[in-house]
């Protein structure tokens, strides 16, 4: 979860990155957000899409409308409700008339660590998109992938006529997304992470944050690895003696920023209430004890 270096990002500027594709980088960066929220236009011709507005940042806003020019945008497409990804939405849908469409509204009081990803409460979709629904214009289709984990409400984006994949905050390269309670779910994470898993026609992702995913069948196998020797290393914590998340997360995340030493706590309990789910960990106040077998 570290954050690059912050030099030199091409901050409100429109850069062509795949086919029916660019790219417009916020100025918001953080050790979550990397260099940044990646607004994506999808499109080339007189109808696009915007995916994930963003931040109501005006400079990034500005930058976008520079960047749709004469076209007329059809969707603002949000992947969920977390205020680094859909607050641009509302201002956008005023300059453009463009209906809001994707995921469905989701206002939570977040107890976890994260200012970043707190709600955006002033979220109103026109049109909200099942598993399966598209949406389309001038020489593109997006297919909503409902993939729950992250947020309850989060969908990612597939471009059909490419095979490219708007993984939202769901899937990165640079970091695996954080996963807090009471919203986000460990169980439905994973379910989520090995369904985009069997989708063998997509070809690359574009994350929310940080670089394309140029293997991304490789990388999500990995991902469900690593959250899978997660889950051991807390199963050994606790037959070890450490059954509070405070005594485990010093002793697993050793090397990291202290900082992020919250929002790592927040995903090892989503871990430990997934555990809970599957019979092998009960809860006793703040501690957590290993459930014997046949008990």
């Amino acid at each position: 979860m570290n954050a690059p270096d912050l030099i030199d990002k091409p901050y409100a500027v429109s850069e062509r990155i795949a086919p029916l594709v660019r790219r417009v980088l916020a100025r918001n960066p953080s050790p979550f957000t990397y260099t940044g929220t990646q607004t994506y236009i999808v499109g080339d011709a007189a109808e696009v899409a915007v995916i994930d507005p963003g931040p109501a940042d005006d400079e990034h806003i500005e930058a976008i409308l520079h960047a749709v020019g004469s076209a007329r945008v059809v969707a603002i497409a949000c992947t969920h409700t977390h205020r680094d990804h859909s607050p641009a939405a509302a201002p956008l849908k005023a300059r453009t008339g463009a209906p809001i469409i994707g995921c469905a509204a989701l206002t939570l009081d977040d107890d976890g660590p994260r200012a970043d990803a707190a709600f955006d409460a002033d979220y109103r979709p026109d049109r909200v998109l099942a598993d399966g629904e598209t949406i389309s214009g001038d020489g593109w289709t997006l297919e909503a992938v409902a993939t729950p984990g992250h947020t309850s409400n989060h969908l990612c984006f597939a471009l059909v006529e490419t095979g490219a994949v708007f993984t939202g905050d769901h899937v990165m390269g640079w970091s695996t997304s954080v996963v807090s309670p009471p919203d986000g779910d460990m169980t439905a994470y994973l379910e989520s992470l090995s369904k985009l898993y069997e989708r063998q026609q997509d070809t690359i992702y574009f994350p929310a944050h940080g670089p394309a995913v140029e293997k991304p069948r490789q990388l999500v196998r990995g991902m469900i690895g690593h959250r899978r020797q997660r889950e051991r290393q807390i199963l050994k914590q606790i037959a070890a003696g450490h059954q509070s998340i405070g005594q485990m997360v010093p002793l697993m995340y050793k090397g990291v920023d202290e900082r992020l030493w919250p929002a790592a706590g927040r995903s090892v309990l989503a871990h430990l209430i997934d555990l809970e789910r599957r019979s092998l960990v009960k809860r006793e106040e703040e501690d957590w004890t290993l459930v014997a077998p046949n008990s």
